[in-house]
């Protein structure tokens, strides 16, 4: 598992943490299978993290995977928050940067998928094209 390290310091490491890779794995698979091309999982830098980074036809798409055992709660990208989205942005331009800062259009997409418990199968898969900008201030 990717997250050994940070398994020492979580409350409730394991189940949570399962439950995120899981669904990280069928958002993979969702997206591939709807034309995307998975270039990178798990891009960290030191501004944070973007779970998937892909291609969608002329498009560089950056992913967030919400996974949670029911949306009771409500949707799970409502717990995409400014701050996350700042984060986002930052570690998408760190990845644009490693890139040589190519002339290309980019996204940033959110993929909720629904885990519920005891079953092997999502219970439901949703992707949010373009659900939201690159936060301010931040220009590319």
């Amino acid at each position: 598992m990717a997250w050994n390290w940070l398994r020492k310091l979580a409350v409730n490491p394991t189940a949570k943490m399962a439950l995120g890779e899981r669904g990280e794995k069928f958002a993979a698979r969702y997206l591939r299978r709807h034309g995307y091309r998975i270039l990178v999982r798990r891009f960290k830098t030191r501004a944070g993290e973007i779970d998937i980074v892909c291609r969608h036809g002329e498009w560089l798409v950056f992913v967030e995977v919400k996974t949670r055992k029911s949306d009771d709660y409500g949707a799970p990208s409502e717990s995409v928050t400014k701050e996350k989205q700042n984060h986002m942005s930052r570690t998408a331009l760190d990845y644009l940067r490693l890139l040589g800062h190519p002339r290309i259009r980019f996204r940033f997409d959110i993929v909720e998928v629904i885990l519920q418990e005891g079953v092997r199968k999502p219970a439901d898969i949703r992707l949010i094209q373009n659900a939201f900008d690159l936060s301010e201030p931040f220009v590319y």
